[in-house]
């Protein structure tokens, strides 16, 4: 009998799910049920609503603390950029974390380092702007790596299905942060810091639900596992290069979109409802584009499918008539939502095993973010350097045409040559 499509989808989002702590043996053999799994799966919800809005939420009010702190759009662009960086810089500290005290644990506390960031954000000038963007990312870097694992271990049965809720607690945190922090800003009385500071709220309610987890899973590590030759593999790099620069144009809409599209015309608030439309609409090419490609022979094709809409959205943005931006931003979600959900897909099918694909993960993830963060700070350049937002077109076409390029390599039916080895 042939598979259904959902069996498809469920097998599918369980082998898209890279587990962290994958190279010790006893964590992913022990399953212990959770004593409320329901629980358990509320907080995974509210912690992945929490993994964006750090992201999402500076660039609405960018202008006014432009304006208030007196920076460049460079050095807009460089605290645009810091969070990115720390994705790719503090995930790799995610396993050696849960080694030490668990993933649990590790959430818990990465979770009141979060909140602790975005409320710093909101003090201290320029200082606090830097370094609680600093402690947000890291936080968030860190959670996004270990959060995964915990859905593959305890809801490997409802794979798709908290998958796809996964994506979707992301995708809502983010459009919720870019449409809601400039009716807030205007709420206190047109005080940005308040209006920043507000997206601690739900870190700290996230962590609340998810504090009854602290006593479950004790597990002892046993064994371990060693990947070799992965960094002198061109295929990974391929990967690699794929998910950075894919990547970075998702960082740039993050950060400079809404100053994009005000200075097009639109007011702030707009702006922010603007982008929150896009990102909703990744939801949609996020959950099905992996199916679509999973069925063809390779992944080129969808990948150029999803850079060229990418691209249009991108641009449409930039040049289209004001009257038409809805349209482009629902295609620039598609395409962004699709080569998101692509890169993660070769990251399991170009491994030729489990082990393998965590280790591609964060090769690619390291060092794709720490690519991904040139993005934005080379947008502010450019604008600082014109005075205006149209030649970052140019920047789009170049990082567009380069992902393309590599995401036809990457796409192509082939394993990357490393191996596992059981150390014991």
């Amino acid at each position: 009998m042939s598979p259904t499509p959902q069996h498809i989808a469920d097998k599918l989002a369980e082998e898209l799910l890279i587990d962290a702590e994958i190279d010790d043996d006893g964590v992913q053999y022990h399953s212990p049920a959770p004593q409320s799994r329901w629980l358990l799966a509320l907080g995974m919800v509210l912690i992945g609503i929490n993994l964006r809005p750090a992201l999402s939420s500076l660039a609405p009010v960018l202008g006014q603390v432009k304006a208030e702190i007196g920076l460049s759009a460079t050095m807009a662009g460089l605290l645009t950029t810091l969070p990115v960086l720390c994705l790719g810089l503090f995930g790799a500290l995610a396993p050696h974390l849960a080694r030490r005290f668990g993933s649990e644990r590790s959430i818990a506390g990465i979770l009141l380092l979060l909140a602790c960031g975005i409320a710093l954000r909101s003090q201290l000038g320029l200082t606090g702007l830097v370094m609680g963007s600093l402690l947000s990312g890291a936080a968030i870097g860190i959670i996004g790596v270990l959060l995964p694992g915990i859905v593959k271990r305890d809801f490997s049965a409802q794979a798709g299905l908290m998958t796809g809720v996964y994506t979707m607690a992301l995708c809502l945190g983010a459009a919720l942060a870019a449409g809601a922090t400039v009716p807030l800003d205007q709420l206190f009385g047109q005080r940005w810091q308040p209006a920043l500071a507000f997206w601690a709220i739900p870190a700290l309610l996230a962590l609340a639900v998810w504090w009854p987890q602290l006593s479950s899973h004790q597990q002892q590590h046993a064994g371990h596992w060693q990947v070799r030759g992965l960094w002198r593999d061109a295929l990974a790099w391929q990967v690699t290069v794929y998910m950075g620069l894919q990547s970075s144009l998702s960082y740039i809409v993050f950060g400079w979109m809404p100053s994009i599209l005000i200075e097009r015309g639109l007011t702030p608030l707009q702006a922010g409802l603007m982008m929150s439309l896009s990102i909703m609409t990744q939801v949609i090419a996020s959950l099905g584009v992996p199916l679509l490609a999973q069925r063809g022979a390779d992944q080129r094709l969808p990948i150029a499918c999803v850079m060229v809409l990418t691209l249009a959205g991108l641009l449409g943005m930039l040049y289209a008539p004001i009257n038409q931006l809805w349209l482009w931003a629902v295609l620039l979600g598609i395409g962004q939502g699709g080569a998101f959900s692509l890169a993660l897909s070769l990251l399991v099918l170009r491994a030729p095993d489990a082990h393998v694909a965590a280790h591609l993960s964060g090769m690619a993830q390291g060092v794709g973010y720490t690519v991904a963060a040139c993005g934005p700070l080379a947008a502010g350049i450019i604008h600082d350097v014109a005075g205006r937002w149209a030649p970052v077109g140019w920047l789009f076409g170049g990082i567009v045409a380069t992902a393309l390029a590599a995401g036809l390599l990457a796409g192509r039916k082939l394993l990357v040559s490393a191996r596992a080895e059981r150390l014991g």
